[in-house]
C-alpha cells in the first residue's frame, strides 16, 4: 500500500490573492486601452467633446467622487477588526462600504438619465458611456461581492485566522476606486480643458 504524501503549506500568497492580481491585472489593461482610445479620439478631432456636446457637469461628480473613494476607508477598519476578531467592527464597516458604493452607483444611473447625448451620438459618446458604463459594472460587482463577505462574515466563515475572501474583495473594491481616478480625470476633469 502506498502512503498518500500531502505537500506542505508553502509560504507566501495564497493562490486566490494571485488569482485577484491576475484579474486586477487584466481590468487595468482593458481601462488603460479604454482611456488611450478615448485620448487618440480626442487627439484626432477638431472640438472636443464632439458634435458640440457639453462637458460633463463637475459639481456633482466631484461630491461622488469623494463618496467612492471614501468607501474604501472603512474596508481598512475591517481588514485591521478582522485581525482581532472583531467581526461585529467587520460588518459594519462593511456596511458603511456598500451604502457609500450604492450611492456613488445611483448617482451614475441618475447621470445617465440626465446627459444631453446618448451612447450612439459620435465616438466621444461612445467612449463616454463605454468607459463608465465599464467602470459601473465592476461597482456593481463589488456591490455583490460585498454582500458575500458580509454573508460570510455574519455566519462566522470570516475571522482572525480566515479572511482571504475579506482580502480579496478589499483588494477588488481598491482597484475599482483606484480606476476611477483616471477615469474622473480623463472624462470629467480633461473635458474641460479645451
Amino acid at each position: 500500500m502506498t502512503a498518500v504524501v500531502v505537500p506542505a503549506r508553502r509560504p507566501g500568497l495564497p493562490l486566490g490573492w494571485w488569482g485577484m492580481a491576475a484579474l486586477i491585472a487584466t481590468e487595468a489593461t482593458i481601462f488603460a486601452a479604454l482611456i488611450g482610445s478615448y485620448f487618440f479620439v480626442r487627439a484626432t478631432s477638431p472640438e472636443w467633446p464632439q458634435g458640440g456636446i457639453e462637458p460633463p457637469e463637475l459639481a456633482r461628480i466631484w461630491v461622488f467622487t469623494f463618496v467612492l473613494l471614501a468607501s474604501s476607508a472603512p474596508l481598512f477598519w475591517a481588514e485591521a477588526a478582522v485581525r482581532r476578531g472583531r467581526l461585529g467592527q467587520v460588518r459594519a464597516a462593511l456596511l458603511v462600504s456598500f451604502v457609500l458604493g450604492a450611492a456613488f452607483l445611483t448617482n451614475q444611473i441618475l447621470e445617465y438619465r440626465e446627459l444631453g447625448f446618448g451612447v450612439r451620438d459620435n465616438a466621444y459618446a461612445s467612449l463616454f458611456y463605454g468607459i463608465t458604463g465599464l467602470h459601473g459594472s465592476h461597482v456593481a460587482v463589488g456591490l455583490l461581492m460585498n454582500l458575500v463577505v458580509h454573508v460570510k462574515a455574519r455566519l462566522g466563515r470570516v475571522g482572525p485566522d480566515r479572511h482571504l475572501t475579506l482580502t480579496l474583495f478589499a483588494m477588488y473594491w481598491h482597484f475599482v476606486d483606484v480606476v476611477w481616478i483616471f477615469v474622473f480625470s480623463s472624462l470629467y476633469l480633461s473635458a474641460h480643458v479645451r
